[in-house]
C-alpha cells in the first residue's frame, strides 16, 4: 500500500509539472496581452503587469484590419469544415459499406497519399490556384482542403466498428444507402463526426502557410497572417501581438470547453460490434 500511495504521489507530481509546462505560455500569452511594452520586453521577464492595459485589444482593431481577418478566417474554417466533413462521411461509408471493382487498389492508393507531406505538393497547388485565376479569392482559400483522406480514415476506421449486419438489415427494410447514412451511421457515430470537425476547423483557423502564399491583399488575410500588422522595421509591437494571440486562441479554447465530452467520447469510444 505504501508503494502504491508512493507511485500515485509521483506520478501526481509529474503530471502537475507538465500541466504547468503546457498551461504557462497560454497564461504568459493572456498576461502579456495586457501589459505595456516595457513589461513584456524587460529581462528578467515580466510574470504579472503592474497595471492592466485593457486597451491594448482596442488598439488591435484600430491598427489592423482585425475584425476583417475574424470573418475572413471564420467563412475559411466554416466552409472547410463542412464540406470535408460531408466528404469524408461518404468516403468513409463507401470503402466500409460499399463493394465495387478496384476498391482494394483505391485504397492503397489513398493510404500511399497519405505519406506525402503536405509542403512537397503547396507549390503545384499554387501553381493550380494562380492558373485558375484564385489567388485573393475564399474559393482559392478553400479548395485544396474541401477533402482530407486522413478525416476519411479516421471515419472508416470509426465506421468499421459498427456490424455490418444493421446496414444489411436496413437494406432489407427498404432503406436507401442515404437514409441510411443519416438516420442511422450519423446519430451512432456523432463522436467521431464531431472529432473531425472539431480537428478540421482548429487546422483551418490556425493556418498560415498557404493563405500567406495565395493572398496578397489585407482585405484577405487570415488571423495569423494578421500577427505581422504589429511588426515593421522599427520593431514588434510584442504587446499587441500577444493580446491579438489571445484574440487568436479564444475562439478554440470555447469550441473545445462546449465540446469536450464529444471529444473524449470521439477518442476513447466504445466497441459497437454486437
Amino acid at each position: 500500500m505504501k508503494k502504491l500511495h508512493v507511485g500515485t504521489l509521483v506520478a501526481y507530481i509529474i503530471l502537475t509539472i507538465f500541466a504547468i509546462i503546457t498551461i504557462f505560455p497560454f497564461i504568459y500569452m493572456i498576461l502579456g496581452g495586457l501589459m505595456s511594452f516595457q513589461e513584456t520586453t524587460a529581462i528578467p521577464p515580466t510574470i504579472i503587469p503592474k497595471h492592466f492595459q485593457w486597451g491594448n485589444y482596442a488598439k488591435v482593431f484600430k491598427q489592423a484590419p482585425f475584425a476583417r481577418y475574424f470573418l475572413n478566417t471564420f467563412i475559411v474554417a466554416s466552409v472547410t469544415t463542412i464540406v470535408s466533413l460531408l466528404n469524408s462521411l461518404l468516403g468513409a461509408f463507401a470503402m466500409v459499406n460499399l463493394e465495387f471493382k478496384g476498391k482494394k487498389i483505391l485504397q492503397m492508393v489513398m493510404l500511399s497519399l497519405l505519406m506525402v507531406p503536405g509542403e512537397a505538393i503547396i507549390f503545384t497547388n499554387y501553381n493550380t490556384i494562380a492558373r485558375l485565376g484564385l489567388l485573393n479569392t475564399y474559393l482559392g482559400l478553400v479548395l485544396p482542403f474541401l477533402t482530407s483522406i486522413f478525416y476519411m480514415y479516421y471515419l472508416q476506421s470509426y465506421f468499421g466498428s459498427i456490424s455490418k449486419t444493421i446496414y444489411k438489415a436496413s437494406m432489407i427494410d427498404g432503406a436507401s444507402d442515404w437514409n441510411y447514412i443519416w438516420k442511422i451511421l450519423v446519430p451512432m457515430s456523432k463522436g467521431g463526426l464531431f472529432t473531425v470537425g472539431l480537428l478540421s476547423f482548429i487546422s483551418s483557423w490556425n493556418s498560415f502557410l498557404w493563405p500567406l502564399l495565395v493572398t496578397n491583399e489585407d482585405t484577405m488575410r487570415l488571423l495569423n497572417n494578421g500577427l505581422s500588422s504589429f511588426a515593421s522595421d522599427a520593431g514588434a509591437e510584442t504587446e499587441l501581438q500577444l493580446a491579438a494571440a489571445t484574440l487568436t486562441v479564444l475562439p478554440i479554447l470555447i469550441l473545445y470547453f462546449i465540446f469536450r465530452k464529444q471529444i473524449i467520447q470521439g477518442v476513447v469510444r466504445n466497441d459497437l460490434k454486437g
